[in-house]
């Protein structure tokens, strides 16, 4: 294989230590850009220097760089330094509740910190390949407008035709979003018109539920992953609003990292991608609590809040269709019972360490 080199930037966060342990193992030069920015948002629980540790430890071809996103000089400099081959950007304040809290630091972080790498790239290594992390939430509450049905454990889609579930044409404006929301949607569309304007081979991958044994989990963001450490420690798990039937397709980072290769090796300009776990990997909130149970063999201790989040959807599954016509040799590789299997070996390991 050539020598390639893989800029990852929040790579000691979910998605992006997986990318690194991915692109690690093919042989790539990766380095990761990360300042613990999780902690400050979300306190010691979303800590993630543990991850940091375990890819400088594990990965021999891995390199650390202290930088915040926010910091335009550093970026560029940073970028033109290693002229990378790909740049996958998961970088983000990721909660919508706590985008509220912190405005600004969601704002900056979100939207201006794309653009500081957008920017970096189009000066100094335009030929790169660049992947950026979206989210479901550009759509903002417009998914709730699709007529449901009510069934016992969760909601379901009442037309055939949205069986599959949101396809990548759906709108993104004229609806709630979040400040995070909000904030997200101003990155994707910069991704696209930096791609569109500047030709640079880019893609946004609106994530549905990403998760996986690697997820530093809190209460305001990681729903499988929060989910199992209350019932591994038999916390109390709070259910907002929707009956506790709100449904999310939920894809392993294992399988991100697999189509984010995928779209390395056969690049295209300004695409966006709907990424998650589609119909087969779905479940609600009741749901979710008897498959951790059943790994576990420990009851859920729960109780119902009867006001849902603002902004929250109350069904969404991906639809695949786009990405699968596309990469016709990706599929998902990893099952619900597959993902909550490891999500609780996951937080064994780390309270015996």
């Amino acid at each position: 294989m050539n020598f390639k080199s893989l800029l990852v930037t929040g790579s000691s966060g979910l998605i992006g230590s997986e990318v690194c342990t991915y692109f690690s193992a093919q042989g790539w030069a990766v380095h990761g850009v990360d300042n613990n920015s999780r902690a400050a948002f979300f306190g010691p629980n979303g800590d993630t220097r543990w991850n940091q540790k375990r890819l400088e430890t594990e990965l021999s071809n891995f390199r650390h760089h202290e930088l915040d996103i926010r910091d335009r000089a550093g970026v560029l400099k940073l970028i033109e330094e290693l002229q990378p081959t790909a740049i996958v950007h998961t970088a983000a304040q990721p909660s919508h509740d706590r985008a509220a809290q912190i405005p600004f630091d969601d704002f900056d972080t979100n939207a201006v910190g794309t653009m500081n790498l957008l920017e970096a790239t189009r000066r100094c290594a335009p030929e790169a390949v660049f992947v950026h992390m979206s989210t479901n939430k550009v759509y903002g509450d417009a998914p709730n407008e699709l007529p449901l049905k009510e069934l016992e454990t969760r909601w379901e889609y009442a037309n055939q035709e949205d069986f599959n579930g949101i396809a990548e044409n759906f709108r993104i404006d004229q609806s709630k979003h979040s400040l995070f929301g909000a904030s997200k949607v101003a990155a994707d569309i910069m991704v696209q018109e930096y791609g569109r304007y500047f030709d640079i081979r880019s893609c946004c991958l609106r994530g549905g539920c990403l998760t996986g044994p690697n997820h530093s989990g809190v209460e305001l963001h990681g729903f499988l992953s929060y989910l199992t450490k209350c019932n591994l420690e038999g916390k109390k798990y709070f259910v907002y609003g929707y009956k506790g039937k709100q449904v999310r397709d939920n894809i392993h980072s294992l399988d991100v990292a697999r189509f984010i290769e995928a779209f390395i090796e056969n690049p295209r300009v300004a695409e966006v991608y709907n990424l998650g776990g589609g119909r087969e990997n779905s479940c609600s909130i009741l749901e979710a609590f008897a498959l951790a149970e059943a790994v576990s063999g420990k009851k859920m201790v729960w109780e119902y809040v009867d006001k849902n989040r603002e902004g929250d959807h109350i069904c969404y599954i991906s639809d695949l269709t786009k990405m699968k016509t596309h990469y016709p040799n990706w599929s998902l590789t990893k099952s619900l019972t597959d993902i909550f299997s490891e999500i609780h070996q996951g937080w064994l390991k780390r309270q015996k360490d």
